[in-house]
């Protein structure tokens, strides 16, 4: 059935791609960032219209699966695959500000590595979402999906190893609750594209 109705709902598929290219751009924001801290203000600037732009995306989804008398897939994957997308973009505009909130002096190297993380997980989410019009590409998307669950443990073992240091080095405390913030919210948006891979295997499993 899916196949039979993607010509005229396209738009779902439309706008779960965009809300991947929304992701994917967010976290090469968030990345350069904090390789380049002087360009704070313009990077978190650059988020937070990335972000605005799918909260607009994802009402707009939800909104036209309210609209539509058959949708191409189950009405609510196509909720939780939106929301669980958006969480990701919300989560990254937190990060952002939180260099400013939390007036945080520098990116430490293990910042960068979790947002190097971040950025692979944005891409296969991005790479699961756009093969997701055609179930042909199940087993390609359930290798990405797959991927992302790897990066994801990844980035468990690097939160555990960082906040190791972070405690034994670090002889500021406000230092290390503001690093350690900064540490949990990178580590949480890996947990969030994991959800996004959850919701897409089921979505391919209900549709192949």
């Amino acid at each position: 059935m899916l196949g039979r109705l993607m010509p005229f709902e396209g738009r779902f598929f439309e706008n779960f791609n965009e809300l991947g290219s929304l992701i994917e751009q967010a976290s090469r924001e968030l990345a350069a960032l904090m390789n380049n801290y002087d360009d704070l203000v313009r990077r978190t600037s650059n988020i937070e219209l990335l972000e605005k732009k799918g909260d607009r995306v994802t009402h707009a989804t939800i909104e036209l699966a309210h609209r539509t008398f058959i949708t191409p897939l189950d009405r609510d994957d196509i909720y939780q695959l939106t929301t669980r997308m958006d969480d990701i973009l919300d989560l990254m505009e937190g990060a952002a500000q939180c260099f400013s909130m939390y007036n945080v002096d520098s990116v430490t190297p293990e910042a960068k590595r979790l947002a190097d993380v971040c950025v692979g997980c944005a891409e296969k989410v991005k790479l699961a979402v756009s093969m997701l019009s055609n179930m042909d590409n199940a087993k390609k998307i359930l290798d990405a999906c797959h991927d992302i669950d790897e990066l994801e443990s990844e980035a468990d073992h690097m939160l555990r190893s960082a906040m190791g240091k972070l405690f034994r080095e670090e002889p500021d405390v406000r230092q290390v609750i503001k690093i350690r913030a900064v540490y949990e919210l990178l580590e949480e948006m890996t947990d969030r594209c994991e959800d996004v891979a959850n919701v897409i295997e089921g979505i391919v499993l209900e549709n192949s």
